[in-house]
């Protein structure tokens, strides 16, 4: 198989093992390995985002992990922009990049490209977070959902950001974001990508939740967290969706035991992972499904 003129994109549930497996591939092919997780990009974060440990990143180049400060907003576009910028500055160097992470919007962006929806006013967008903040996230879902029927199984209900983007985008231009998705267009050709999608079988990936939970609390979990907290970050702020930050702050607050805080971890990251494969299977069509045991295989024979 000749992967040369390829981009390898590699996704798959939360605790998959994507980035061990990235490094094999990178070291089979001459790649170079480009985050696409929205969490791993914060430097504050790194063990509860499972951001790749030092002794890898020395075995392969990894590039945009932990660059951006909590502090600051990311947004889809600005890590497109500057994908684009690292994939073509490894091709020059004769080298395959390796695209790794979980996070879908990254990669539709970089596939389908990204959405170019008119400029909302922010007297309006301040509008609808008002309403967001008075109603609740949970009715204000509901709300979205009678105006936008394609948000449904396609933002989280829980999504307090993509939920505010989707109501102020249908509510200006009276048109659902995912309509505005269908007229994008990719900065590289189709058939440049090489999809891999790690289909974990789901008996082995709970048990590999658990012992990641463990793992986390062992490097020191609770110590980022408290660490984390002295920065005092707005409730809504993006990285606030890093699944053990409110856990970990309970078990700080003495709210729960240890045991009760890493329970609540594993019961969340695996409803993550859930969404994460439902997700995939009505995104993700034309990706390679296959298990680990399978990509190790397939890396070898190339």
């Amino acid at each position: 198989m000749d992967l040369k003129s390829k981009i390898i994109l590699i996704s798959g549930p939360t605790a998959s093992g994507k980035s061990k497996l990235a490094i094999e591939f990178a070291k089979k092919i001459n790649g170079e390995i480009i985050n696409a997780d929205s969490m791993q990009i914060y430097k504050e974060l790194k063990i509860l985002t499972a951001r790749p440990i030092k002794e890898n990143i020395n075995k392969i180049k990894h590039h945009l992990y932990g660059f951006q400060s909590c502090k600051n907003e990311f947004s889809t576009g600005e890590w497109l922009k500057l994908v684009k910028k690292k994939i073509n500055e490894i091709r020059n160097k004769n080298k395959i990049p390796i695209l790794v992470g979980g996070t879908g919007l990254y990669f539709k962006a970089l596939t389908d490209g990204l959405v170019k929806i008119p400029n909302i006013p922010s007297k309006i967008r301040n509008k609808i977070r008002n309403i967001q903040k008075q109603i609740g996230q949970k009715k204000f879902y509901i709300k979205l959902l009678k105006v936008d029927k394609f948000v449904k199984n396609k933002i989280d209900p829980t999504d307090v950001q993509r939920s505010l983007r989707a109501y102020e985008v249908i509510f200006f231009t009276k048109k659902s974001i995912f309509e505005w998705y269908k007229k994008t267009k990719s900065y590289f050709k189709r058939d440049e990508f090489f999809k891999i999608y790690i289909d974990y079988p789901k008996d082995e990936l709970i048990n590999k939740i658990s012992k990641r939970v463990d793992q986390m609390i062992k490097d020191g979990a609770v110590k980022e967290v408290k660490d984390f907290k002295k920065l005092n970050l707005k409730n809504d702020s993006n990285i606030n969706k890093v699944i053990g930050i409110k856990e970990i702050k309970d078990f700080i607050d003495k709210k729960t035991s240890l045991k009760e805080m890493k329970l609540n971890i594993v019961i969340k990251t695996r409803q993550y992972a859930k969404r994460q494969r439902t997700w995939s299977r009505g995104q993700m069509n034309d990706w390679q499904k296959i298990d680990p045991k399978g990509l190790l295989r397939l890396i070898k024979k190339l």
